[in-house]
């Protein structure tokens, strides 16, 4: 083990940060690329797109449990998570670079069915995903201990993930979004295998717990674990709300010039939403959950989000309005990205952590699927697509409600008084 390792120093918390930012980074070229690939280059219609995102969601529902449930009971390649990781993020990057190439595959194989090849794709791409972000995030909380520590290593992952994010938009923004694809392709694999090679995993999920966790590791606390599930829920309704559907806002609100400056738009958009949420966790939002807990530090945060999207609604009659939003609306990413995996995994048995963790993404991918399925169609044929940003504000303002039903644990509680003893 590296005497990084041991000491959990600030390098061991980057490097543990990577094979999330590798997943973080494909997914980061799916929201910039994929909508406006299917719409630009195969005049999809939004219900259309809405069906090739639903891929996504299908493959998680499936995926994540299992990959869980897996990781948690077997061991090969030195690691339990480390295999899954190593094997999700090259598939991840083969089907990154298969992306820009829908229409070759499609000729080449003769399928005659652009939308097929393009749910095939994306069904890989995002199975690959969900393959390997429930180890990189399980691992996460195999290596670190309850309370201070553990909410530092899913912070750290998101200001790290969150940082490459932000990058990923600048070069969709500068160079476009095939140099986008493509640059991702090596970077994916890159911070999915290098990171493996360091990190040691513990063979005993107990011995990270400190002595007087111990007797808790096998308790599941099931009904905060599901209402938390339940109010994480509504946040991944207004937040795929907005990553699938934007470009018919900004298509009917901002009119742009070119399709080139519609996905320049999104890139900035999405750009500016991701700077917000990697800085804030670790610099911003760690501090702030020593003083108050995380559970509110969350509620004020989605709170803020909603802020930002009925702002746009209200007042994004131009591009720069817009961004600015986006920028008030990453506070809410920021938190909604880091805080409830660090929430979630001291509520639930440390020794099935991968499965749990699986459980826990149905909070995201089914409000995914309802989104793409259940929405697409209904705003289609709204004549204000300002309608995609009120869904995202109301559903944002109900999460934060449904969050105070969530109670702060017992760890972080002793780090409050703790904290507040000491000024």
């Amino acid at each position: 083990m590296l005497e990084m390792q041991k000491k959990l120093s600030n390098p061991f918390y980057a490097l543990l940060s990577l094979p999330a930012t590798a997943m973080g980074f494909a997914l980061s070229i799916q929201i910039a690329a994929l909508s406006w690939l299917m719409r630009t280059q195969y005049n999809l219609d939004l219900h259309e797109i809405g069906f090739v995102w639903a891929a996504g969601p299908l493959a998680g529902i499936i995926g994540q449990p299992i990959v869980g449930l897996i990781s948690d009971k077997v061991w090969f390649w030195n690691g339990r998570r480390r295999p899954f990781i190593l094997i999700g993020g090259a598939l991840a990057a083969l089907m990154l670079f298969a992306l820009p190439n829908i229409g070759a595959i499609n000729d080449f194989f003769g399928i005659g069915n652009i939308i097929v090849v393009a749910v095939f794709v994306a069904l890989t791409l995002d199975l690959a995903i969900n393959i390997s972000f429930n180890p990189t995030r399980s691992i996460i909380a195999d290596v670190t201990p309850e309370g201070v520590p553990r909410t530092k290593g899913y912070t750290w992952m998101q200001t790290v993930s969150g940082s490459f994010g932000v990058l990923a938009y600048a070069i969709g923004a500068i160079f476009g979004n095939y140099f986008l694809i493509y640059f991702g392709v090596f970077l994916v694999m890159a911070f999915s295998v290098i990171p493996m090679l360091f990190v040691e995993e513990p063979r005993e999920l107990k011995s990270v717990l400190e002595a007087d966790q111990i007797e808790d590791a096998g308790k599941t606390d099931w009904n905060q674990f599901l209402k938390l599930l339940f109010a994480h829920s509504f946040s991944w309704i207004g937040v795929q709300t907005m990553f699938v559907y934007m470009i018919g806002f900004v298509e009917q609100r901002l009119e742009p010039t070119s399709d080139n400056q519609t996905g320049m738009i999104l890139s900035i958009s999405f750009l500016v939403l991701n700077a917000v949420g990697a800085l804030l966790p670790a610099f911003v939002l760690e501090p702030v959950t020593e003083k108050i807990g995380r559970v509110k530090t969350h509620i004020i945060c989605l709170f803020v989000m909603s802020a930002g999207y009925f702002g746009i609604v209200f007042f994004g009659n131009n591009s720069y309005i817009v961004w600015a939003m986006m920028a008030v609306a990453g506070v809410g990413w920021a938190a909604i990205v880091s805080l409830p995996f660090a929430i979630m995994s001291e509520k639930v048995n440390k020794n099935r952590m991968g499965w749990f963790m699986g459980i826990f993404n149905l909070s995201v991918v089914l409000p995914q699927l309802l989104v793409s399925l259940g929405l697409g169609i209904f705003i289609q044929n709204a004549e204000d697509k300002s309608l995609i940003f009120v869904i995202s504000a109301v559903t944002l303002a109900i999460s934060a409600v449904l969050w105070f039903m969530v109670k702060e644990s017992k760890a972080v509680e002793k780090s409050i008084q703790s904290h507040g003893a000491g000024h």
